[in-house]
């Protein structure tokens, strides 16, 4: 019998390449009716957008006007911009970025990707790899793609056109998932952020006694007004859970709640210790932060005035209790070890109404016992119903399927 083995998911998310971008409109498809490819609309009118100026050919900054954030980079014009959410025919498990940017010396181009899973949940934002290639933990059937520019105080901005996702089932890279985030509570030290009538990295315009908080990595940056993204943080008995609507303190690219393995940065830390507080308190990293500048205080969150004042009662920077909810894989997941056609019912006279591909990973629900199947002598009864990323159901003979008779999943339906 082949050996098949259990498999967390991966899924990948977008970043920033030297000419390189990402994608979910205008299909291409193969032969064998597999999306190869999706564009992304860059000039759509839907599109949530702040300081971005569309070229005809694709994005670059609006305005030249620097946006100051205190503990952050130095003053810099920012703009970003978020394409609708779009629907895939297929569950995606892998994603490869192809971009084209324009990013002169002193400025940044990145693009993001997330996707929506099968409760309905949206992972975390990624970034590509130096190869232009990422993973998420778990399978999605919609992706969104985030575009954030970064110019430079005398105007020279950057640009992006030709967005470009792509589906990838390596199979030497699906056997390496990401690890599940499970909720954490973490004791942190949070500064008050202030800056009213300032805007952050999502686009937000500050308010009197605003509440929300800002984490150093857009990982989990929420949209303008949205909650997709939020923390509990407690002072003492009084606790607010507030989204995260900008970035920051003093670093931008540590997501200090994620295990080691995926982290972006500073993968050295124990997960849970920002790196402002190891090098405030243990000269970790020499005492400075991602930009080179000494660390004046262990900060890990910051807090808009109405989060600071109001909802935790807080008169001075300080420690505070913070929990993530989770975010790596929430649902069971298979993984299928040769290409087989998913039907309406557990035997092989039902109609086909989806098939699973060699080495991807797919969201499972449950069980059933059905049609005996026979593959490479083995002979298998089990059956595992499959969501479709189009909608309904599905189920599939775990014979295919990696690991024991039911592919791991654990649940009869």
């Amino acid at each position: 019998m082949r050996r098949r083995w259990p498999l967390a998911v991966m899924l990948a998310c977008a970043g920033l390449l030297g000419n390189s971008t990402v994608a979910a409109h205008a299909n291409e498809r193969a032969q064998d009716g597999r999306t190869v490819q999706w564009r992304v609309d860059l000039d759509a009118p839907a599109a949530e957008q702040s300081n971005v100026a569309h070229t005809g050919s694709g994005l670059t900054l609006a305005s030249g006007v620097p946006v100051t954030r205190r503990l952050t980079r130095p003053a810099a014009p920012r703009g970003t911009y978020t394409a609708p959410e779009t629907k895939v025919d297929r569950w995606v498990s892998a994603v490869r970025i192809e971009a084209r940017t324009r990013a002169p010396r002193g400025t940044t181009a990145l693009v993001e990707v997330r996707g929506r899973d099968a409760a309905g949940a949206w992972t975390q934002w990624r970034e590509a790899g130096s190869d232009g290639r990422t993973r998420l933990p778990r399978p999605v059937a919609s992706l969104q793609t985030r575009v954030s520019l970064e110019g430079r105080a005398d105007g020279t901005a950057p640009s992006v056109s030709g967005v470009t996702l792509a589906p990838w089932d390596s199979p030497a890279e699906v056997a390496t998932a990401s690890p599940a985030t499970a909720s954490a509570t973490y004791r942190l030290f949070a500064t008050r952020e202030g800056l009213v009538g300032g805007t952050t990295a999502n686009g937000h315009v500050i308010k009197p006694r605003d509440h929300f908080v800002a984490l150093p990595s857009r990982r989990m940056l929420a949209s303008d007004g949205g909650r997709e993204y939020t923390v509990r943080v407690c002072n003492g008995t009084r606790c607010e859970t507030a989204p995260v609507w900008d970035v920051g303190p003093w670093n931008t690219r540590d997501d200090y709640w994620s295990p080691p393995s995926v982290r972006q940065s500073w993968n050295d830390l124990p997960q849970g210790k920002p790196e402002a507080q190891a090098a405030y308190e243990n000269g970790y990293n020499g005492g400075r932060d991602e930009f080179g500048r000494q660390v004046a205080n262990p900060a890990g969150i910051d807090l808009a005035d109405g989060t600071f004042w109001d909802g935790l009662g807080m008169t001075d920077n300080g420690w505070v209790n913070v929990t993530f909810q989770p975010s790596g894989d929430t649902g069971t997941t298979v993984t299928a070890w040769a290409d087989a056609n998913v039907r309406s019912c557990a035997w092989r006279s039902c109609g086909i109404v989806s098939k699973v591909y060699a080495n991807s990973s797919y969201p499972a629900e449950c069980w059933i016992k059905g049609e005996q199947v026979t593959a490479e002598g083995v002979t298998n009864d089990k059956w595992v119903r499959l969501p479709l990323a189009t909608g309904g159901t599905g189920y599939v003979s775990g014979i295919y399927l990696k690991g024991d008779a039911t592919g791991g999943v654990t649940t009869p339906c």
